[in-house]
């Protein structure tokens, strides 16, 4: 039966999830030169509009619809065609489904405009937004499919991602690395700093992201009830825990503690705790924090040695965290905390960190090289790139004939 406090809490749940799109172009745009400001920004928040109307007619059902061979839903599904307002005794027992279809529809959304933080400044607008589609479609939702999906094979086999620490960062945390081998650095990268023209505005997103991530993984538990407390109290144990370790590290390796690595370190800390939140203690969600903030760091500061130009760190926060914390949850997760969850490492059952470290091997690979391949085409027939008149004037003026900011 309909319960009005589930339906209430998840629909609260899905429009901070919303927020969290918006929230991202804001902590996107902070951290470009001011000639790409709206550049960036549209490139998250078309997303509401694009991925929103493919799921609607393929995405939902291709991810959450009747199964076909564990790979993918079939389409009985399409333009919603028999999702009403009764409740899906396959997801969610007590709010309608169409409650949990326009729940789903917000991940699906965010999560290509996280890929487009590893080429800002240099893609052009339109064979971006073919590339997130098709993305969408040929990515995105199988590995939905795969993980949380009714007969989904990732699922069968007991691979366990709470609130999209696979299906939502490690998806584009391998796009994101993919597309940097693509495009290419910007033109100077190594040889100038590129500033970020204004933190101000990348600490608001950085709060918006925060806010949205409750929705994120406390709505995950697609009731309101104890599991969704233990997600929201880890959820936020493991942000300030990122933030706090990442300033650590800032003043042990540069003794300065900056406002761009509290920020960073923060949604470190979230994108780990994710795939874990609803399945671990406090205790555990303070040291997967601690851990993300300790290993993102690391990985955002490896990119210059190896010369890899990911612009605003998707693949050292979101990808890193992402693979982190579903490993992590192999490790910490505890049916004393979740009765409906499993057991880890530490609580005797090794094979759960086996099927979790498959889980992101073969979400990382699938997702790499899907997305390698998109690129690639889109490059040699479209042209992925703007051109070096292009880039210098911004994408601001070149791609939307607008300026964020008058002189």
């Amino acid at each position: 039966m309909i319960n009005g406090a589930d339906t209430a809490f998840i629909l609260a749940a899905a429009g901070l999830v919303l927020l969290m799109t918006p929230g991202l172009a804001l902590f996107y745009a902070g951290m470009v030169r001011s000639k790409n400001v709206l550049g960036t920004i549209m490139q998250s928040f078309f997303m509401i509009a694009l991925i929103s109307l493919e799921w609607v007619y393929l995405g939902y059902s291709m991810s959450f619809g009747p199964d076909i061979g564990g790979f993918v839903g079939d389409l009985s599904w399409f333009a919603l065609n028999g999702v009403t307002n009764a409740p899906s005794p396959d997801y969610a027992t007590t709010i309608p489904q169409t409650v949990f279809m326009i729940y789903q529809c917000m991940f699906a959304i965010i999560t290509p405009a996280l890929i487009t933080g590893a080429f800002a400044e240099r893609v052009r607008f339109v064979p971006f937004v073919i590339f997130a589609l098709l993305w969408a479609i040929l990515v995105y939702n199988p590995v939905c499919h795969w993980v949380w999906g009714k007969g989904g094979w990732l699922g069968a086999m007991g691979v366990m991602d709470f609130a999209g620490g696979l299906v939502v960062h490690v998806t584009c945390g391998a796009a994101a690395f993919a597309a940097i081998l693509v495009v290419g650095p910007r033109r100077g990268y190594g040889k100038r700093s590129f500033i970020p023209h204004s933190l101000p505005m990348t600490l608001i997103g950085t709060g918006l992201l925060w806010f949205g991530w409750f929705g994120f993984n406390g709505g995950s538990a697609l009731a309101a009830n104890e599991v969704a407390a233990t997600a929201f109290v880890a959820t936020h144990l493991a942000g300030m825990a990122g933030m706090f370790m990442w300033v650590v590290m800032e003043w042990i390796f540069i003794k300065n503690a900056t406002t761009l690595g509290a920020a960073s370190g923060a949604i470190a800390g979230l994108a780990t705790i994710t795939p874990a939140a609803g399945f671990v203690g406090p205790n555990s969600a303070i040291a997967i924090g601690l851990l993300a903030g300790m290993l993102c760091y690391g990985a955002v500061n490896l990119k210059g040695k190896l010369k890899l130009d990911d612009s605003l760190d998707v693949v050292g926060i979101h990808g890193v965290g992402g693979a982190v914390g579903t490993i992590c949850l192999g490790i910490f997760a505890s049916t004393s905390v979740n009765p409906g969850g499993v057991d880890g490492l530490l609580a005797g059952n090794v094979a759960q960190l086996w099927k979790q470290v498959f889980g992101v091997l073969v979400v990382g690979s699938y997702t790499l090289v899907i997305s390698w391949v998109l690129l690639k085409v889109i490059d040699s027939t479209l042209g992925l790139r703007v051109d070096e008149e292009s880039e210098v004037m911004g994408l601001d003026s070149t791609e939307h004939s607008e300026t964020a900011y008058n002189s």
